[in-house]
Order: C-alpha cells, then structure tokens, then sequence
C-alpha cells in the first residue's frame, strides 16, 4: 500500500460525514455534489439508482429525520472505500417514523467523488410502516 493510500482513508471518511450531515439536511444539490454523476446507488427498497433521482425520492417522502453515527470505518488495504454504520430515525412527510440501524459502503473515485453507494439494512420492519409511501 502506498503512504496515498494510507493517507487517503481520513479525507474519505470526512466525506462521508458530510454525506451523513447533508442527507440528516435534506440538501439533495450538497448529497449529489459528493457522488459522479452517474454514480451507482444500490438500495434495498428501491433499487438501482443514479444519485438526483435517488435523493430527490428521498427527501421528497422525508420529514425532518436524524442521523446518529456509530462508526465510519476506512479500508485498511488502502482501496477506496469506507463504511458507515448509523441509525438512521427516520420520519416520513405523513408523520409515520421508522428507526433502524443501516450501513452504508462508500465506493470512491480518483478524485474522492461517491462512484458506488450500498446500502445495508433489514427492510422487513422498514415495509411494514413505509408500505408504498415511498417506492
């Protein structure tokens, strides 16, 4: 691994801190600007998406929701990539609430744009009080 690599995993953790504040905002334009264009977000409730669709969906079915991070974990190979594991209390526009612990993989670019989003979280809980309100 070279010193880049090693030095590269705090600067990308700080990025996804961002990510994890602007999304707790609701700013879809500050969201998008961390990802390429065409990022590829993979999501367990409605699936493959590029970044604008996928958070403008998000935010629309969103009220006022709070992220608490648990951790954010860099590659220790030196490849591009972090974790963070949060709960994620979400509120839906209709008032309707769903807390749930999630964990998101971060795939980067050279020049430290999101390329690749996965996001982790058991959906079962999740549908039973979203239903359709979001999808």
């Amino acid at each position: 691994m070279t010193q880049q690599q090693q030095n590269a995993g705090p600067a990308l953790a700080e990025r996804v801190r961002s990510y994890l504040k602007e999304l707790e905002r609701g700013n879809v334009a500050a969201i998008c600007g961390l990802f390429t264009p065409h990022a590829r977000i993979h999501s367990p409730f409605l699936g493959r998406m590029e970044p604008a669709p996928f958070f403008e969906k998000v935010v629309a079915a969103s009220g006022q929701s709070t992220i608490t991070p648990i951790d954010i974990c860099a590659s220790v190979d030196g490849n591009p990539r972090v974790v963070a594991y949060f709960i994620y209390d979400w509120k839906l526009k209709d008032g309707s609430t769903a807390k749930f612990e999630c964990v998101d993989v971060f795939e980067f670019d050279a020049n430290g744009l999101i390329e690749k989003m996965v996001i982790v979280y058991d959906t079962h809980p999740i549908r039973a009080t979203v239903g359709d309100k979001y999808a």
